[in-house]
């Protein structure tokens, strides 16, 4: 099976913004539980994926259980100067990375408002076009957690077996993605419950690997559709 390097994706700070995010957490005072809880699933989920996991993603998963282990301890009164959030450095951490991701994101926008400005003979634009291409370009730019979201709410949606018969794989990458693409031919698009609507657990597992794999040589692109739960798989233009 294909082994995707998930740094060609994300790293495990993304994946806190993404909890975030996603949660609607203060990031000044991050629940720690139940934010290393949500790590670890999806730690569980790459590895069911069988992603290449980044030693970073180890360290942060330890880095949290060390924190939350930390804060449970019991606070000593008696002490003359106030503890330290175990939390601190953390969310210090994570949020000079958010401003990184922020100036990263305005510096791409402002990179294709000026592609648009200079491809024009005339040197003039249209700033409705511009908010257009802007309202775009944030559209799709999902993130290969959104993705995994997803993924993890159709496996949660299948019956649980009790049993586990162990059976060859049925298919490999290279045939879903080949599956993908004939799906794709009439409308250039799909929805990835649709995709998967009729498929058995592990054939949604290499199906997903196989979409990674696409994206990762630009051969699709990826637009959220509702909130964490399904995605429109797009066709990009050979």
């Amino acid at each position: 099976m294909y082994k995707i390097k998930l740094q060609d994706f994300e790293g495990p700070f993304d994946l806190l913004l993404f909890f975030v995010k996603r949660d609607e957490l203060d990031i000044y005072d991050i629940p720690i539980a139940h934010i290393t809880k949500e790590f670890l699933e999806y730690l569980q989920i790459m590895k069911l994926l069988d992603l290449d996991i980044a030693g970073d993603f180890i360290v942060m998963a330890s880095m949290l259980m060390q924190i939350k282990a930390r804060m449970l301890l019991p606070r000593d009164e008696n002490a003359e100067e106030e503890e330290e959030d175990p939390r601190a450095d953390l969310i210090k951490r994570l949020i000079e990375y958010k401003r990184y991701k922020e100036m990263a994101h305005k510096f791409a926008r402002l990179e294709l408002q000026q592609s648009r400005h200079h491809n024009r003979t005339n040197f003039e634009y249209d700033e409705r076009e511009i908010e257009e291409d802007e309202e775009e370009f944030i559209m799709k730019n999902v993130t290969l957690f959104d993705l995994i979201s997803a993924f993890k709410h159709a496996i949660d949606k299948m019956p649980r077996i009790r049993h586990h018969d162990i059976e060859k794989v049925p298919v490999t990458v290279e045939e879903q993605m080949e599956v993908i693409l004939h799906e794709m031919e009439k409308e250039g698009k799909i929805d990835f419950f649709r995709l998967i609507s009729k498929m058995r657990r592990i054939e949604i597992v290499v199906t997903f690997i196989a979409l990674l794999e696409m994206a990762r040589s630009n051969q699709i692109s990826f637009e959220q559709k509702a909130a964490y739960k399904d995605f429109v798989i797009l066709k990009k233009a050979s």
